[in-house]
């Protein structure tokens, strides 16, 4: 095999920011095999943004087929990854594209989230064409822009070792007689939840969508935990595991939140939602509710989510993120630009930068949960939760009413509102 020639002047840059997912070396792997192939130079620019945002050149890795050809199957970034915003600092938009330049980097391979994908968006708008761009959409969260029926990258792997954990949870509750209470990660959408909920078959779970009004109470959580810990009860069972979106938080009335102890303000005196304890807070709220009511249960509650996130990739996410490198550097050097890369029926399909991102914000648009689907509805069917046909049924209501010390009326008046 003839060793292609490299281009002089034409170099290919990949840039990783957001948090680890599943399947990020995949990327780099087939990126830098295809690019190379076609006598590109690669660089990996390390840590994201973090340097090239303050002006520094001093931390690019030429990247070779030797160095990443065996590289799909491992977890964690061979370049690293970022939070870092050259937005968030004096200059770091302008440091950016000065470096780009002094790199003399013809293409660009964004990898990222929501985040990353909107600061390729304003790197595409600042650089006018001068540097080919695409994004590849990277998160457990499954909540980037793209078609309903496709997973970002990392989403099976992180589902697939969450229903794992869930299962020796779930082996555990039932050993011990106590129930877990497990917040997974997911800002805002409750996808990884869901996911996990279903594959290992939890008794229930709980995500942001099922809520349509803006904002929640703290008590109506908690009611629903409290349904669902008292008809296992009448079930014969003192276990189970509810798992819990940490999208939540984000729809909890921060008025009530204030009156909780250990609750993080800025300098605004706004709630540091990040920094709400999910579990911990709907643990307290929960014992105690139950306790009002003469019902005993036992409670752990745990967050699972950075376990997930460098792990190595299962085979999906292993051979999708092959497909998704190759097709970054496929459709820049065809003269692509300023799109989100997606794989559709074995193809890719590139979506605009302009159709991923919301008009009247700015911001990039959020693929939230379809409640409308029988995906949902199969999810809710099998859940043990407390349920309007439950308050109805009179032999059932007075003998759940009988386990809290509470008459059939109140029982119902007081669980009629979840």
């Amino acid at each position: 095999m003839v060793k292609p020639k490299i281009q002089r002047g034409k170099k290919l840059a990949i840039l990783v920011g957001g948090g680890p997912a599943p399947g990020i070396n995949g990327v780099i792997s087939a990126a830098t095999i295809e690019a190379r192939n076609q006598g590109i130079e690669v660089l990996g620019i390390r840590d994201g943004f973090k340097w090239i945002s303050e002006g520094n050149t001093e931390h690019i890795e030429k990247l070779t087929i030797g160095m990443t050809s065996r590289i799909h199957n491992t977890g964690g970034s061979r370049i690293g990854i970022s939070r870092v915003s050259p937005l968030s600092t004096p200059n770091g938009l302008k440091n950016t594209i000065r470096c780009l330049k002094k790199l003399q980097v013809k293409y660009l391979i964004t990898i990222g989230g929501d985040g990353t994908l909107y600061l390729a968006t304003r790197l595409e708008k600042e650089l006018k064409g001068s540097i080919k761009i695409v994004h590849v959409p990277k998160t457990i969260d499954n909540n980037m822009p793209i078609p309903g029926y496709i997973p970002t990258f990392g989403f099976e792997t992180a589902r697939h070792i969450g229903t794992g954990l869930v299962h020796h949870l779930m082996e555990d509750a039932k050993t011990t007689n106590r129930w877990y209470f497990v917040v997974t990660m997911g800002r805002k959408t409750g996808h990884l939840a869901l996911g996990i909920g279903k594959a290992s078959g939890a008794t229930l779970t709980i995500i942001p969508e099922e809520f349509k009004q803006k904002k929640i109470s703290l008590k109506d959580i908690t009611k629903i935990l409290e349904g669902s810990i008292i008809k296992r009860k009448l079930m014969g069972r003192e276990d189970g595991v509810a798992i819990l979106a940490e999208g939540i938080t984000d729809k909890l009335d921060e008025n009530e939140l204030k009156n909780l102890s250990d609750v993080n303000l800025d300098e605004h005196g706004r709630i540091r939602l990040s920094e709400v304890d999910l579990g911990q807070v709907l643990k307290h709220q929960t014992l105690q509710a139950l306790k009002e009511k003469g019902v005993i249960s036992r409670i752990v509650d745990t967050t699972i989510g950075y376990e997930l996130r460098s792990a190595p990739p299962i085979p999906f996410d292993a051979s999708y993120t092959r497909t998704l490198g190759y097709s970054a550097v496929k459709f820049l050097l065809k003269g692509g630009s300023g799109a989100l890369l997606t794989i559709q029926k074995n193809k890719k399909i590139p979506i605009p930068f302009e159709k991923v991102l919301n008009t009247k914000s700015d911001k990039v648009n959020v693929r939230y949960v379809d409640i409308n689907t029988e995906s949902f509805e199969v999810g809710q069917k099998y859940m043990i939760k407390l349920r309007q046909d439950d308050l109805e049924d009179r032999q059932e209501l007075k003998n759940l009413a009988a386990l809290t010390n509470m008459k059939p009326s109140e029982f119902k008046a007081y669980f009629s509102a979840i």
